[in-house]
């Protein structure tokens, strides 16, 4: 982020030192044009501006490199001092995220393990309830794994890579689904064509699975389920027939607690982002005819082939 920022910096002084020297260039070209005028018509006078001018330009640039050098040092200076701070905040996050999720997890588990051992023993009324505090533990823990892994910048060296196919991703995540869509009444379409990745396949599949979760809650009627592979690498697909995303979320879809559910969560959609950015890949929302289509694009595997 410090050379980032520090590039931007000293990108835009370039552009100012740039026109301000190419003005200066200007300048003094009009000038010698001005004062050798009699003698531009004999090639003499043409050499001589020629010369003058290339005189001109080594001065500007002699004088501009060291200015561009020391803008350079004094931006990667200003940059250290201003993202310092929100890097150190950025770090105590995510130490905070790891330590909540280990002190929390353990008791929610106990929680959850002991509701569910002692319905065994109880009656019908109070068995609903004990699996009410059983599925409201399990959710919690869920909730703090989903926050941890936001709280984790996205790259390779979180995951537990391999070469996977995503078809087969797709396919046992379309399964998985297949008797949700019958209850309610949706007609779910799945074209899986073989796309090889190198990826965590368990990530791909909650990846997936939090399309689905999405695409589900927000479809009329259907809901459709494609993966593949073309000229930018493999995809896969996730799309619905529903109302879309509202014009005033589309910027922000792929942040924390932005949803158009109000019951959820707003964090599949995230936990999807960060897995694809993982892979180095991207998550976008697809503009199409209606409703709405989410496409996740990772690198093809070099090291095997894909088949269409």
């Amino acid at each position: 982020m410090i050379v980032r920022l520090t590039a931007i910096y000293t990108a835009i002084f370039a552009a100012v030192l740039a026109a301000i020297s190419g003005y200066a260039y200007w300048f003094f070209a009009a000038q010698y044009r001005a004062l050798l005028a009699p003698a531009l018509e004999t090639p003499e006078g043409q050499t001589g501006l020629r010369t003058a001018l290339a005189h001109v330009l080594t001065t500007i640039v002699a004088a501009d490199v060291p200015v561009l050098v020391v803008v350079a040092t004094l931006a990667y200076v200003l940059a250290r001092a201003s993202l310092t701070p929100l890097l150190e905040a950025r770090a105590r996050e995510q130490q905070f995220a790891a330590d909540a999720a280990h002190e929390l997890r353990s008791p929610l588990a106990t929680i959850a393990t002991v509701a569910q051992a002692a319905r065994l023993r109880s009656d019908e009324t109070t068995r609903e309830a004990l699996d009410t505090i059983a599925r409201t533990a399990l959710d919690a823990s869920a909730l703090i794994g989903d926050l941890l892994t936001l709280a984790r910048e996205p790259r390779p060296g979180l995951l537990q890579s391999e070469p996977v196919d995503i078809a087969n991703i797709a396919a046992s995540c379309a399964r998985e689904f297949a008797d949700r869509a019958a209850s309610a009444r949706l007609d779910l379409r799945v074209r899986a064509s073989s796309a090889i990745v190198q990826g965590d396949e368990r990530r791909l599949r909650e990846l997936t699975r939090n399309l689905l979760e999405n695409a589900f809650k927000h479809a009329k009627s259907s809901v459709s389920l494609e993966s593949g592979a073309d000229e930018r690498g493999a995809f896969l697909r996730v799309g619905d027939d529903g109302d879309g995303v509202a014009p005033i979320l589309r910027d922000r879809i792929f942040q924390r607690h932005e949803t158009n559910d109000p019951g959820g969560s707003g964090l599949g959609l995230a936990i999807a982002s960060w897995i694809a950015h993982a892979h180095d890949g991207t998550l976008a929302l697809e503009d199409g005819g209606g409703g709405a289509a989410f496409v996740a694009r990772i690198p093809a595997y070099s090291g095997g082939q894909n088949a269409r």
